[in-house]
């Protein structure tokens, strides 16, 4: 117990350091903080031994540091570049909580109803995020297909794969890999807003793109 109070404190002292350093450093730290608090625990409910608990921390820390994706300059400069590109879009933009970078691209800008043909206002900003993908050797590219509930589960489920599978060959048309990117569809089942209302099921005709760097080995 008193090791695993010790672990604690070291993870907490990690934790605070953080306050100095970059969004890289401080999301790496606190990685390697909250690892290390696991694994003292692992260690502790392994027995409580020295060894058992100082490899468990040893063990969370490294795991902690490497979950999740880096953030580096090369996503903080294409998240920039793709908020210029969709500006006016409707195309929200945004950083998540596991470090990847996230486009949410809404029917108006992606998909006419019941069709899985780009419509040609994506292109460009398509164009855009191909270029930035294309300069990265490391991502992770996901992307996934969203419908309203207009419709049976038999149409809205393969619906969405082909909108997210046609986002992937335009991409890979455009000299991304195939191999980086990931296709789903969700049909209906993922609502942003109330598919009561016109508007509604606006929004929740999307395709979302997901991008995250993996730590170069």
């Amino acid at each position: 117990m008193k090791k695993l109070i010790l672990a604690t404190a070291t993870a907490a002292v990690v934790l605070s350091g953080c306050a100095g350093m970059t969004d890289t450093q401080r999301t790496t730290g606190a990685g390697a903080g909250i690892g290390a608090l696991a694994g003292a625990a692992i260690g502790s409910a392994t027995g409580g031994n020295r060894g058992a608990i100082g490899t468990g921390a040893a063990v969370g820390a490294l795991a902690g540091a490497a979950g999740g994706y880096f953030w580096s300059q090369r996503m903080e400069a294409q998240k920039r570049q793709m908020e210029q590109a969709t500006q006016g879009t409707g195309i929200a933009v945004t950083q998540t909580a596991n470090n990847e970078l996230k486009l949410a691209i809404p029917s108006d800008a992606s998909f006419d109803v019941g069709r899985a043909a780009i419509k040609p206002n994506l292109a460009p900003v398509l164009d855009q995020f191909a270029t930035g993908l294309r300069n990265n050797a490391n991502a992770d590219v996901r992307i996934i297909g969203h419908t309203d509930n207009t419709g049976s589960d038999a149409i809205n489920n393969p619906l969405s794969v082909e909108r997210a599978a046609s986002t992937r060959d335009y991409l890979v048309s455009r000299g991304v890999r195939s191999s980086a990117i990931n296709i789903d569809g969700r049909g209906s089942r993922e609502p942003v807003a109330n598919n009561a209302t016109d508007s509604g099921r606006a929004q929740n005709r999307r395709i979302e793109i997901y991008v995250g760097e993996r730590p170069q080995g």
